[in-house]
């Protein structure tokens, strides 16, 4: 998986479409990614002590990595995620302006 926790990406489908927001979370195995503020859902929650009242939270929920494109830090634009290899060290660039990540 190319997106990273902490990686700013540009959400590009769904009802949150055009917003930005920060990884929380990687799930590789379900390619999947926690962002946050994006996603929420309404969580119903049962009072856990006698006399509390129940609430209703937002939670982020995951989202599709193919739902979402990086956002490079160096020139602000939507973009793809490249590799590149050096002797026995691997980076990451972006695919438009190839400055490293």
């Amino acid at each position: 998986m190319k997106l990273k926790k902490g990686d700013t990406v540009l959400i590009i489908s769904g009802k949150d479409k055009g917003r930005t927001a920060k990884i929380l979370k990687s799930l590789v195995k379900e390619k999947k990614i926690l962002v946050e503020g994006i996603n929420l859902k309404k969580k119903h929650v049962k009072p856990k002590k006698e006399g509390e009242k129940g609430q209703v939270i937002s939670v982020s929920m995951p989202l599709d990595i193919s739902n979402t494109k990086f956002l490079c830090p160096k020139c602000q634009k939507a973009t793809r995620i490249g590799y590149k290899i050096e002797g026995d060290k691997k980076f990451r660039i972006c695919k438009k302006c190839k400055s490293e990540i």
